[in-house]
């Protein structure tokens, strides 16, 4: 216990703790980040392959993408 209040009282081992903290608390925002633009980079592919087939509306490709239809669109636009 005294080892606690000792470590609590000194300045620069709360200073480390508090950046030690906020590495961690940047890591998981960077990997959240990341996981988030994966699954948005997997549903422009998946709309992309629907495009290339030439069955499905862009409503309907919207729909199962998880997109929305002007994202479809715009998708349709720069395939060209």
């Amino acid at each position: 216990m005294d080892r606690i209040r000792q470590l609590s009282a000194d300045e620069e081992a709360r200073r480390l703790a508090f950046v030690r903290e906020r590495a961690l608390h940047d890591e998981v925002s960077f990997l959240n980040e990341a996981k988030r633009e994966g699954r948005e980079e997997g549903r422009e592919e998946v709309a992309r392959h629907l495009i290339a087939l030439r069955l499905l509306t862009d409503e309907q490709i919207a729909a199962a993408a998880g997109l929305t239809e002007a994202a479809v669109k715009a998708l349709r636009d720069a395939a060209g």
